[in-house]
């Protein structure tokens, strides 16, 4: 398959965002996304973590699209736990769109995958990690120092040795590399 038409079939996998029925939770804080989203997929249900809208961007840059037909029950879940969302807010218009925290760039031999602020680059042939760049968190540099000349299968899991946002969005980049 050519890069263009593995573009065009994982645009097509992740549309879910444009699709009727969809909303987003949005928190004051990152922490509970993280919180949140880990519950939710714990508990099953089919979410996403994404980039907020401009319009409703409130000091959180992340917030989590859900299915609005299950919103009562994955409040339900949220609040049992004590990490109820600021607000929820229904996708209704194409302002309120979140933004996919992932995009790909292909340069022959390597591919980078980008998750808001952090970028995550492997060589293709090997599945060696050639660079990590991105975010303004402290931990970047330890990550990349750990991880950097290693393959995906042997490196250390950046949730496992970060402990920021930026640690978190990388986790998002390497989850995803994985996946390809």
């Amino acid at each position: 398959m050519s890069f263009l038409g593995f573009l065009k079939s994982n645009k097509k996998k992740h549309k879910t965002s444009s699709d009727p029925g969809r909303g987003i939770l949005v928190f004051e804080h990152t922490s509970e996304v993280i919180k949140a989203e880990r519950i939710l997929k714990k508990a099953g249900w089919k979410i996403r973590v994404m980039g907020p809208p401009p319009e409703i961007r409130s000091g959180c840059d992340l917030v989590i699209e859900i299915p609005l037909i299950q919103e009562l029950n994955i409040l339900r879940t949220l609040e049992n736990v004590g990490t109820p969302p600021m607000e929820v807010v229904p996708v209704s218009s194409p302002l309120l769109k979140p933004v996919d925290l992932f995009q790909n760039k292909d340069f022959g031999k390597y591919l980078m995958i980008r998750a808001a602020n952090m970028k995550l680059t492997v060589e293709k042939e090997t599945g060696t990690i050639v660079n990590i760049s991105g975010g303004g968190c402290p931990d970047v540099p330890y990550l990349a120092s750990k991880m950097v000349g290693m393959s995906l299968n042997e490196a250390p899991s950046p949730r496992e040795i970060g402990h920021t946002l930026c640690g978190y969005a990388l986790q998002l980049a390497y989850e995803e590399m994985r996946r390809r």
